[in-house]
């Protein structure tokens, strides 16, 4: 691993628009929403700032320093790897503007803040097995999830081999992911993101996909050289990875999932 460890982007804005669990628990700016007794920001810091092989964070936000005021996450300013940066309407750009500006801080781990079960373990995994990628994407498989958590429900990419969901961890290797950072956001700038998406990799793998022929590294790698990069999905085996706290329901069974830890 590029200089013996990466650089973390924790992306901890608001969504355009009103966001229903920041409506729901009456706080303005979602990631300070709290959980077991600390805010989600607080939660994802404290996992990342425990490894010695993070270079520095960084909190992506708009207003991100003010996220620093709470109570709960003021002990990040006095953190020294912890910076903050300003992002706009576009995440997506936000995200590119940062690698341009930091380049000699390659590689970097992208994750969320309300990714609150992030751990050690996630984290050790991926970046081991995301290392030398310029693009990787961390999911669980659906039979992984359903183990643990019976019932619970996730947005699923079906493969052939298995369908799979997505753990909010990314690594950008190296200067190549702003290439698929561009078509990201072409994507993102279009109406219609279904007809962006088959421009973008090609109505071919769509089909392949649709019908299950390819699996999931099959799908990654075709769609990796149609845009110039070396891609690569890590299946993590922990269930907890891919739940995030996106709805009032998650909120709860993170909750109890993160007092049986510390149980």
């Amino acid at each position: 691993m590029q200089n013996g460890g990466f650089t973390v982007i924790v992306l901890a804005g608001q969504r355009p628009g009103k966001d229903p669990m920041s409506e729901h628990f009456g706080e303005p700016r979602k990631a300070l929403i709290g959980v077991a007794g600390q805010p989600m920001l607080a939660w994802v810091g404290a996992a990342l700032a425990a490894r010695s092989d993070v270079k520095r964070i960084v909190i992506l936000a708009q207003d991100s320093d003010a996220l620093l005021d709470h109570p709960g996450t003021r002990w990040l300013r006095d953190e020294p790897r912890v910076t903050t940066r300003d992002s706009g309407a576009s995440i997506v750009e936000a995200i590119g503007d940062t690698l341009k500006a930091m380049p000699a801080a390659y590689p970097f781990l992208l994750t969320t803040a309300d990714n609150v079960l992030l751990d050690d373990a996630m984290i050790g995994q991926f970046t081991a097995r995301a290392d030398g990628a310029d693009v990787a994407v961390a999911l669980v498989e659906r039979r992984t999830l359903e183990a643990a958590y019976p019932g619970n429900k996730r947005t699923w990419l079906p493969f052939r081999g298995g369908a799979y969901s997505g753990a909010n961890m990314f690594w950008l290797g190296g200067p190549a992911a702003l290439d698929a950072l561009a078509v990201w956001r072409r994507i993102e700038q279009q109406r219609k993101k279904a007809r962006a998406v088959l421009g973008a990799f090609g109505i071919g793998l769509a089909l392949l996909i649709a019908a299950r022929l390819v699996t999931l590294d099959q799908a990654m790698a075709r769609a990796g050289r149609k845009i110039g990069v070396k891609a690569r999905a890590v299946v993590l085996p922990f269930a907890e990875a891919c739940i995030d706290v996106d709805k009032p329901s998650d909120h709860a069974m993170v909750e109890e999932i993160l007092r049986k830890r510390s149980a």
